[in-house]
Formats: C-alpha cells, structure tokens, sequence
C-alpha cells in the first residue's frame, strides 16, 4: 500500500489545487478509498457509529468545567490505552496522548479534540435521546470531537491501515474561556515541541472547514475604592459608578465589519449591599479580530475608555477617596491563517467534497489558532452531523448521517501521513 496512497496523496493535493470542483475532488478521493485497507476502515465507521454516539453521550456525561477536566481526561486515557495506542501518557498541563505508530515519525500529525466545557461546576450534563437526537451540556462541543477521534482510531484498526507517517491523537485542555489554549501552548512548547508537521482539531458538528484563526484579547477590570455607607459617606467616588462609565464608553465603539471585530462585556460583578458605596467593581470583557491590526486597535480603543472612566469618576467627586484601576490580560488568543492553498486544506476541502460536503473555508476560535500563529499548518474541522444551541443547556446533536464526519477524519489523516 505504500506506493499507492504516496500516489494518491499527491493526485488528492494536485485535483484539489488545480480546481475546487466536486467532481474532481470526488475523483481524487476515490482513488484513496479503492484500496482495500481503506474501504475496510469506513466501512467500520459507518458500522461502529452507534459506538462513536454512545461514547459521545457517555463523555458528555462526564463533567469537564473549565481546569477541572481531569476526570474526563482520564476516562479518554483508559480508551487510548484499551484501542491499542502507544505511549499513552499525560502531559504537565493534562493534555492525554496516545500514538499510533507508522513506518516512520514522519510526517507527524495531531489529530484533537478539547476535553473543557463551558459549564461550570455543578451543571446537570445528563444526555437525553430522542431518535436521532441527543440533547445535553457539551454533547456538541465537544464531546462529538473525543469520540471522533476513538472512532478513527478504532476504524485505521479495523481496517489494518498501515501509514507511512506517525499519528498522535491527542484530548487537550483548555480550549474554552479563560482556559486561554493552555493545552496547546503546553503541546506546541513543550510536549512535542519541534515534532509536529501537521494539526487537526476536531471540534462540534457539521462538514466545516477553519483556516483562519480568529484572535482574541480577554481583560479582567477591577475599579477599586475604600468604600462606605451609602448615606453617611456618600461623596465618594463609586466603583460601580465607575464601571458603568466604562461599559457606555464600549458600547460606543465603532469597529469594522472586514475585518471582522467584535467586542462584548460578558460578565460585571462588585458591591456588598445596596445600602453600600463598594470597595470593588470588575468586568470580564472579549475582544476578537480575525486581523492583529485591528485587534490591537480595538485593544488600545479599549485602555482609553477605561482610563477615561476612572478620571471622569474621580473628577465627579473631587477625588475624594480616588478609585483606582487594575487590568489583567486574561486572555491573549493569536490570530493565524493557513493558506487556502496550503497542502492541509487543500486536502481538506476535498476530502470533504468527495463525500459531499461543499465547505466555505471559514474562521473561528478553535485550538489551531496556536499552532497556526507558530506556521504549523493546522485546521479545524467539524465531526459531523448537526449541533446546535453551542454553549447553551439545550446543546443538542443532531446524529442524521454522522458517520460522515468520522470518515472524513479518517480519509484527512490517512491523506496527511501517507501509507
């Protein structure tokens, strides 16, 4: 099989750089799925997707809030280690590996899902099915990713694949929130630093493609004061006061539409009762841009509006009892892009097509921002079938022709490392 899928890999980049038409990416792909290694391996997908979903419901079911998702790691640890894989271990920042060996290291790719949810501690994570769909907190995102990941491993088997080049399969931390990739900061740095030659990151439903990595910065703001009564020391400056200056000042921003930035106070808290002046007011705020310009114009925009408040607040009470103003960056997400004409999404997209996906190459958020600020050529794609209500309690899957996803995932590795 060597020969062969060497053969193929360089018809699948070559139809997919030459034109994007469906046709002749079906074409390509069609001569990787003729081998009998390979038929054997989605035939396995298709047959074993009813374990893929009932291991997607029961990680689901596993809570994993945001640097707690430990318990869920260790449960995808046993897996790796009952499939067969090689190596499997845990890194210093929780990230779960496990290997699965070619001829050679490589090419080398990472094949992941994030192990986080949103949801904080406490959160009931029970699934519920009804026919094809499974209803429940991070069935979708992403526990539709983890076990995408043990069905391609579980289907290369089946099939007795041989690659030419190592795969690691990987179920990291911190990709949601604040978790600020932590995981794959801690891959990319340290873990397998220097070693990678390709980045997959499976992450929710659907037939997608991301190229583009949409940055971030994440702030943390805290005006603080002495405080008081609100009767006996009314006077002094509020911090919540403060804070709302601050929030009108935002509101107000103008930002572009291309390149896309956003921003949006998400979380305010502060005060001890209503009849207090407080000692603290703080906000969480998200700013994004698919451009570092434009990010770090909407960032400097930012640190005017806060300091504005606090001196319009000061001045408001003579500086009487000054408030004073802490930031914290607590999020700092490159922006990256692999090139559409990149072997990576090349293959990507004609994977995809070939089964009958027509993917828009898109931009968001996902772990491969990181590897693709470092020039690692990294995607994201989705796992198949439908999800939606994302980061909501009545996050559902939608498992109609699922299977499709785990094969892509499928013919994308094999594609990558060669056989």
């Amino acid at each position: 099989m060597r020969r062969a899928t060497a053969t193929i890999l360089m018809v699948l980049a070559g139809a997919a750089a030459a034109s994007g038409t469906r046709g002749q990416g079906q074409s390509a792909v069609a001569r990787l799925v003729a081998q009998p290694e390979i038929k054997a391996a989605l035939a396995a997908v298709r047959q074993g997707e009813s374990q893929v979903l009932a291991e997607q419901a029961e990680l689901s079911e596993i809570a994993a809030p945001l640097m707690k998702e430990s318990r869920r790691g260790e449960a995808v640890r046993r897996k790796f280690e009952s499939l067969g894989l090689t190596n499997v271990r845990t890194d210093a920042a929780g990230n779960v590996l496990g290997d699965r060996p070619g001829r050679t290291l490589h090419p080398h790719l990472v094949l992941a899902a994030h192990l986080d949810t949103v949801f904080p501690e406490g959160t009931t994570v029970k699934v519920a099915r009804e026919g094809s769909v499974l209803e429940g907190p991070g069935i979708v995102d992403d526990a539709r990713g983890l076990a995408v990941v043990l069905g391609v491993v579980r289907a290369l088997d089946a099939g007795r694949v041989r690659t030419e080049g190592t795969i690691t399969f990987v179920a990291n931390v911190g990709e949601e929130g604040l978790g600020d990739l932590r995981g794959m900061k801690q891959l990319f740095n340290q873990t397998l630093k220097g070693e990678v030659d390709f980045f997959v990151s499976i992450d929710g439903g659907g037939l997608s493609v991301t190229n583009r990595g949409v940055g971030s910065h994440r702030y943390r703001v805290a005006y603080k004061g002495p405080g008081g009564h609100s009767y006996g020391d009314f006077g002094l400056a509020n911090p919540i006061h403060a804070l709302g200056r601050a929030i009108a000042r935002i509101a107000s921003f103008q930002v572009p539409s291309d390149p896309r930035t956003t921003f949006s106070v998400g979380r305010i808290g502060g005060g001890t009762s209503v009849n207090s002046i407080p000692y603290e007011a703080w906000m969480e705020v998200d700013m994004r841009s698919v451009d570092p310009a434009a990010l770090a114009r909407l960032d400097a925009s930012f640190g005017k509006a806060l300091d504005e408040a606090l001196a319009e607040e000061n001045a408001r009470w003579n500086n009487r009892a000054q408030l004073s103003l802490v930031k914290d960056l607590v999020g700092n997400r490159p922006a990256g892009r692999t090139p559409d004409d990149s072997l990576i999404v090349r293959t990507g997209v004609a994977v995809t097509q070939a089964l009958g996906g027509d993917p828009d190459l898109g931009a968001g958020s996902t772990d491969a921002n990181y590897p693709m600020s470092l020039r690692i050529p990294a995607i994201t794609i989705g796992g198949g079938g439908a999800g939606r209500g994302a980061h909501s309690l009545s996050e559902s899957f939608d498992a109609t022709d699922s299977w499709l996803g785990t094969q892509r995932a499928l013919l994308l590795a094999v594609a990558l490392v060669g056989g």
